[in-house]
């Protein structure tokens, strides 16, 4: 099957398939090193000869690969021969008008994004279970969030979507404000009806972002959420790394005709290393062919194994595993059915805990457990003997370690009362205060579980005594807390009276 976005390109330049075949940074690359250039340049380690331990736990060829930009290999900070070429095929891969390469993470793209898209004092229109780079971004920039606070699943104890009345609704009552972000699809795998907004959007003037972190495979293959670019947005992040098989720390960024792409990249170059790897910069050349090839044929089996991890957890009793039952038209548009998404509160167990069993005694690493929740993360590398051992140790922890479920924390997320914007209270005197006497105070940091790096707390909001109690479970379940100056979180930092 002919991926899609090539057959868009195809039928409006004309162009041969052979250019998706091609890899020019990692080509240029491989050429580079068949030259046996000797190196009065950085890196320092020379090429692996100033640091044979490196060299040994990496390998001779990765670390003579690990070099510094020059003319050959072009510059990421001004591209205009082979790292140019590669990020125009990844914009026609990827259906855009014009691919940034990323090596600071998606973290770079999304923040990038954002202060491309509005300044101090200017209002941005938004999800709160947004990812901590949305709010880093906003303490850089000072701009304002206005939240649109989606539905809460009782059960699951997660955020669901936007509803297009909900944007609507704060698109109005925020005339003023120049852009909407979306999340697509969530962590958990839930979609928003992204072309509904897109829309809705456009009609009032205002830029839309998508934070695609999640959200690589989305355009590839058939039975799958729209993607960004398919529904109109402005631009979006797409973390290549985790679903699309690049290297951690790549990732690209996608804006479409609407948007001043020269204009971003003077951004990015705000935000950007000016020591770009090309380790990464070849890896998301090599991935974009890789997928722009067999993305189609690799994501129709990756959602062939999640469906039936889903299937058989859910036999198993006990687990849900939820799917595309979810659908509802509104906080639920689409599901993206990639996603092994568990929650584990009927067999007495929080994520976390899951989360723990599943690694110490299973040797079985998942993404992340939450208070309520699990989630594997499947994708292009793994296999269906993975997807049986992971039930088969589900079904294990279920007979040998059930509990009672009402002794669990009712575990719903809890949306935050805004007070200052995030810069404000960032900057702002503070002191330090024991965390159960910190209800009624404004936060002035980030409190989150990491993953999934959806803050708790955020600097400028309210501290109850519900965020409290829920934070200290969440560390009493072993949760990964981050973001505050206390690392044991026994302490918060808010705004001085």
């Amino acid at each position: 099957m002919v991926h899609w976005c090539l057959l868009y390109f195809l039928s409006k330049t004309g162009e041969s398939m052979q250019d998706q075949r091609r890899a020019p940074l990692y080509e240029a690359l491989e050429k580079f090193r068949r030259k046996r250039v000797v190196p009065f340049d950085v890196p320092g380690h020379k090429r692996g000869q100033g640091n044979p331990e490196l060299r040994e736990l990496l390998g001779e060829k990765c670390v003579s690969l690990d070099v510094n930009s020059m003319k050959p290999l072009d510059n990421l900070c001004h591209p205009m021969s082979v790292i140019k070429e590669a990020e125009e095929l990844a914009a026609e891969a990827f259906g855009a008008d014009h691919a940034f390469f990323m090596v600071g993470g998606t973290t770079s793209s999304v923040q990038s994004m954002v202060l491309a898209s509005c300044k101090a004092g200017e209002k941005i229109i938004l999800p709160r279970n947004v990812h901590k780079s949305v709010i880093n971004a906003l303490v850089l920039n000072g701009a304002v969030p206005v939240y649109v606070n989606p539905e809460v699943d009782g059960r699951l104890g997660i955020s669901l979507g936007m509803e297009l009345s909900q944007v609507e609704k704060a698109i109005l009552e925020n005339p003023d404000a120049k852009c909407v972000l979306v999340n697509n699809p969530t962590y958990y795998g839930i979609c928003s009806d992204l072309k509904g907004i897109v829309k809705l959007a456009h009609d009032h003037d205002m830029t839309v972002l998508v934070d695609e972190a999640h959200g690589t495979h989305l355009y590839f293959g058939e039975d799958r959420p729209m993607n960004a670019m398919e529904a109109g947005a402005d631009m979006a992040a797409v973390s290549m790394h985790k679903s699309g098989g690049s290297l951690t720390q790549s990732s690209i960024l996608l804006t479409s005709h609407t948007v001043n792409w020269e204009y971003v990249s003077q951004i990015i170059n705000l935000m950007q290393t000016t020591s770009s790897s090309y380790l990464l910069l070849s890896s998301l050349d090599i991935s974009r062919r890789n997928l722009a090839l067999r993305g189609d044929e690799s994501f129709a089996k990756v959602r062939q194994m999640a469906e039936y991890a889903r299937q058989e957890i859910n036999e198993i009793g006990g687990y849900y595993a939820f799917g595309k039952e979810m659908i509802n038209g509104g906080s639920v548009f689409d599901f993206d059915t990639t996603k092994l998404s568990v929650n584990t509160r009927q067999i007495g167990l929080a994520g976390i805990e899951v989360y723990d069993i599943l690694r110490d005694e299973y040797d079985i690493q998942i993404e992340f457990g939450d208070i309520s929740n699990i989630l594997a993360y499947i994708s292009i590398g793994d296999k269906i003997q993975d997807i049986e051992r992971l039930v088969g140790a589900m079904a294990d922890i279920k007979r040998l370690y059930s509990k009672d479920p009402a002794q669990l924390l009712a575990a719903e997320y809890i949306n935050p009362t805004v007070c200052v914007s995030p810069q404000q209270a960032f900057y702002a005197n503070k002191v330090s205060v024991p965390i159960r006497k910190a209800s009624g105070r404004v936060c002035s940091e980030f409190v989150m579980c990491y993953p999934p790096g959806i803050p708790i707390l955020a600097p400028g909001e309210m501290i109850t005594d519900q965020i409290i109690e829920y934070i200290i479970y969440a560390k009493e379940k072993g949760c990964s807390m981050q973001g505050t100056e206390d690392p044991y979180v026994d302490r918060l930092n808010v705004l001085a009276n």
